[in-house]
């Protein structure tokens, strides 16, 4: 399968090679043959290179690497190892309960890029924040976190179906499929990263 970075850089090239064509013989543009070269360098290849680009760069910043690039999420990609199975985040990545090359997006499938309109527009903001306005510290969720982030993996799942906890209320389980009582209510997983204690905790290492 062919590299899409690869494809994106020889459409790229291609579209520079045409454009510096017409600029050289722009005389060329008066033929029909010429006509249909100057839309396919000035319009259709620009386009492919834009779709390519942007197609690309969403699975890039699917990537945990991607997400913890930023400065202040440096705390948040520490978290993932600790070593402590209370902290839902470290339990869930140290053990591959989600891909660890894609554990950010995996239990944040709403965020940014990936959720609705006014998601992508935060988006948008993150970035001017991120090089030009002031980081907000400490960051929170701009709406409390849905249950069906869970839920897209767990529910079905015979551990967390009938796992004793989860069903020593009948009402337990409805209520939190129903997303009326949070997966990190107190007493149940309430601790996700807890960066305020990042520092003070102990560490997992990463067989090599």
């Amino acid at each position: 399968m062919i590299d899409p970075a690869t494809i994106l850089f020889t459409l790229i090239g291609l579209a520079i090679i045409l454009i510096a064509l017409l600029v050289i013989w722009p005389s060329i543009t008066a033929t029909r043959g010429g006509k249909i070269l100057a839309f396919l360098a000035l319009f259709i290849l620009p386009v492919l290179c834009a779709a390519v680009g942007a197609a690309e760069h969403l699975e890039r910043s699917k990537q945990t690497h991607f997400c913890l690039s930023c400065h202040i999420m440096e705390p948040y990609g520490k978290s993932l190892y600790v070593d402590d199975p209370t902290y839902l985040a470290a339990a869930h990545f140290q053990n591959h309960r989600v891909p660890p090359d894609q554990a950010c997006y995996t239990c944040h499938t709403d965020y940014v890029l990936y959720g609705g309109f006014k998601a992508k527009l935060r988006g948008l903001r993150h970035v001017y924040v991120q090089y030009l306005g002031t980081l907000a510290k400490p960051i929170h969720l701009y709406s409390p976190y849905n249950n069906r982030e869970c839920l897209h993996c767990h529910a079905g799942a015979r551990s967390f179906e009938e796992g004793a906890v989860h069903n020593t209320d009948p009402q337990l389980l409805p209520a939190v499929k129903a997303n009326k009582l949070s997966c990190l209510s107190g007493g149940c997983h309430e601790i996700a990263h807890n960066v305020a204690q990042v520092d003070h905790v102990k560490f997992w290492k990463r067989p090599e």
